[in-house]
């Protein structure tokens, strides 16, 4: 089954629930399978981490976790709000993701 994600690697998002709620970031990666995004700097976790090789440190780092993509919404670059997506399909079968808000390309 293919899910559809509203969100492309590379988008300003803002957070809408949790710990970062109302925070903005870009999106690093997107995963469809999964439903899920990671967001820049965003719901950070600490992962224990072994040394694998002679003379490497190991220790807790600190890294972005994944968030489900419905609870991410698109910032529109114009205006400025966090924005639904809509498409526009043209005559000559290409297509666009638009803001609900302004009208201005995503």
């Amino acid at each position: 089954m293919n899910n559809k994600i509203h969100v492309k690697t590379g988008d300003t998002v803002v957070i809408l629930n949790g710990k970062d709620r109302g925070k903005q970031g870009k999106v690093l990666a997107v995963s469809s399978k999964e439903g899920k995004v990671i967001v820049e700097g965003r719901n950070m976790v600490s992962k224990h981490v072994k040394p694998r090789k002679m003379g490497e440190q190991g220790g807790i780092v600190k890294a972005e976790s994944a968030m489900y993509a419905c609870k991410v919404q698109i910032v529109c670059p114009r205006c400025g709000k966090p924005t639904r997506v809509a498409h526009k399909t043209y005559e000559d079968g290409t297509k666009e993701r638009i803001c609900v808000k302004c009208g201005e390309s995503l």
